[in-house]
């Protein structure tokens, strides 16, 4: 059988064994055909190639530009292509099955510097001292500064920070307890910043469970809302909005950490993560910071 023929028996088996759609059917049979045309352009086809071939196919493919999820798609049908041609005797083994799949490369966290924060706290702190304003508005306004405040102190997710309880500020405010994701709980430290202006919005508050109650259904603060004071106040203070959220506040917790010599295990401690390979994505700020300091320090560097 011909790499055509063989490329029509697993679809037709896809369509009645399992029932695939018809797109499903079609996006296969374009992956197959370009696989194939790639093997035949060697002289080879799907019963003489091998590994190498599998691997040289991926790697054209990356050549080509493009992106790693549409080359392990393109690998996903073709090890189901040879599997089925393994199971069906037509070759006696499967050369995909220890080809790693594409991996995408992990997006560097987008950070505001330190002037941008130091920038966004001022905001907040002066409109929380603004003049004629409403009661509700300067409630508003001092909440926002005080999320801000535990955010970039602590690096806490979004969901944390809104659904804190009362409860969970420690020591005169010294501390903070966070359940976190699987219900775990943290203890991290507060700047001395953030422990004034929680003490200080801690008096305004009714009684109630929540540090940051609202009137709905939950009864805290909702992670929308809070995004969308954020955005405002972004703009308010020149930083465009598209380049802020909650979650930024926390890359920035952490790369500016790291950035001032923190260890990669406290930080990983104080964000929460299971693995310290999630919080590795920060590193970026490290290498930037060696590069600075070789350059600075090594006495060849003004050689270059």
């Amino acid at each position: 059988m011909t790499g055509g023929h063989l490329v029509e028996a697993f679809l037709e088996m896809m369509s009645a064994e399992r029932g695939a759609a018809r797109n499903t059917i079609a996006a296969y049979r374009r992956d197959l055909v370009d696989y194939c045309g790639f093997l035949g352009r060697a002289g080879l086809g799907p019963l003489t190639a091998d590994r190498q071939q599998v691997a040289g196919y991926l790697a054209a493919l990356a050549a080509e530009g493009l992106a790693a999820s549409s080359s392990a798609r393109r690998l996903s049908a073709v090890r189901q292509f040879h599997r089925f041609l393994a199971a069906d005797g037509v070759r006696g083994d499967d050369p995909t099955r220890i080809v790693p799949s594409p991996r995408a490369r992990r997006a560097l966290p987008r950070v505001l510097s330190v002037a941008e924060i130091d920038r966004l706290l001022g905001q907040a702190e002066a409109e929380t001292n603004a003049e004629d304003i409403t009661d509700a508005r300067r409630d508003m306004a001092r909440r926002l500064y005080v999320l801000l405040e535990l955010l970039y102190a602590t690096g806490m997710r979004v969901s944390e920070l809104v659904e804190l309880r009362r409860i969970a500020v420690l020591r005169e405010a010294a501390f903070l307890t966070i359940r976190g994701k699987g219900g775990k709980e943290r203890i991290v430290p507060l700047t001395d910043r953030a422990r004034d202006a929680v003490r200080s919005y801690q008096e305004t508050l009714e009684a109630g469970p929540w540090l940051f109650p609202a009137a709905g259904e939950a009864g805290h603060l909702s992670r929308q809302v809070f995004a969308r004071e954020l955005k405002g106040l972004a703009a308010r203070a020149g930083i465009g909005a598209g380049r802020i959220s909650p979650h930024v506040l926390r890359h920035a917790f952490a790369s500016h950490l790291l950035a001032g010599g923190a260890d990669l295990r406290v930080v990983q401690t104080l964000l929460g993560h299971a693995d310290i390979s999630t919080t590795q994505i920060y590193t970026h700020v490290l290498d930037e910071r060696l590069k600075a300091l070789v350059e600075t320090h090594h006495p060849l560097a003004e050689a270059g």
